[in-house]
């Protein structure tokens, strides 16, 4: 599934925190790596020392990978172009499978999610992202066990559920123990005289609900069956993105699977509320599968 893996750098070593999961992934699909570097309009006296970077990082990733037994590809490219143009561009014409970059980048207190260059590629690129949290913890992780727990969300529709295939090929390969979450609302907002209010279900109505995502989760592990991963099944009340960042922290989960878009509505990839929160406010990993076909 991830044919060739692109990691954007910088030239910060906080955006170096996205190797470790490039070389695990390379290391057991095989996988080709690409580190681009992209020296910005108005930086070109320092275009040679950008690609003597990128080379070097590239020589280090490969030997790192040499010494676990792999026999992966480790290539460099340095272009002059803005940022994120040239990463939707290279992705686009270079068939990359994967893009995985770190939400801190060079500036290293504006998140990448909050930018522009965050902003312009997971709006733009048809490419999944797997989008690194540069936080304190991550800073002392391995380049072992980065996929040991995944945690998929789920709503029950098919645009959910594009992540599977991807899930399926982790755990294919991985022996990962996967989480299915589904979140029950516990109420809706309905027009009043007053406005707009929310009204919680009764009590029978939630444990009906919870019984039925239940059955849903069960379904869905089944089809997974037969590859590595240890299947569960998990229903949360509450809000959505606050549940699944909840426990995504307390179950010390090391991936979020989830698509640009789900029963919520088709909207741009990253403008629906809740990946929109999950981007910001989550601490983890995150995969981010974009539902292609689909016109916001």
């Amino acid at each position: 599934m991830y044919k060739r893996i692109l990691v954007p750098l910088d030239g910060s070593k906080l955006a170096e925190l996205a190797l470790p999961y490039a070389e695990e992934l390379a290391g057991v699909f095989n996988s080709e790596v690409v580190l681009i570097g992209i020296c910005e309009p108005g930086e070109s006296q320092y275009s040679y020392m950008y690609q003597l970077y990128i080379e070097k990082i590239a020589e280090v990733v490969g030997n790192r990978i040499k010494k676990v037994g792999s026999r992966v590809i480790v290539s460099s490219v340095a272009l002059d172009d803005r940022p994120a143009e040239g990463i939707i561009d290279y992705a686009e014409k270079n068939d990359v499978s994967l893009i995985i970059m770190v939400s801190h980048g060079r500036s290293g207190i504006m998140s990448w999610t909050l930018g522009s260059v965050a902003n312009k590629v997971l709006q733009r690129t048809g490419t999944p992202i797997l989008l690194i949290r540069a936080k304190a913890s991550q800073l002392e992780a391995g380049a072992q066990g980065l996929f040991n727990r995944i945690l998929v969300p789920l709503d029950g529709s098919d645009v959910g559920e594009v992540v599977l295939p991807h899930v399926r090929q982790l755990t294919e390969k991985l022996e990962s123990e996967v989480v299915l979450l589904q979140v029950v609302a516990p109420g809706q907002h309905v027009h009043t005289v007053g406005g707009l209010d929310y009204v919680r279900f009764a009590e029978q109505q939630i444990e009906s609900m919870k019984a039925e995502a239940k059955e849903y989760l069960d379904k869905v592990s089944k089809r997974l069956a037969g590859t590595k991963g240890i299947m569960r099944s998990e229903v949360r009340v509450g809000d959505t993105a606050h549940e699944i960042i909840k426990f995504a922290d307390e179950a010390n989960i090391r991936l979020v699977t989830i698509s640009s878009h789900g029963r919520s509505g088709i909207r741009q990839w990253i403008s629906g509320s809740i990946t929109h929160k999950i981007l910001h406010a989550g601490n983890t990993p995150l995969l981010l599968v974009k539902v292609l076909g689909i016109k916001a």
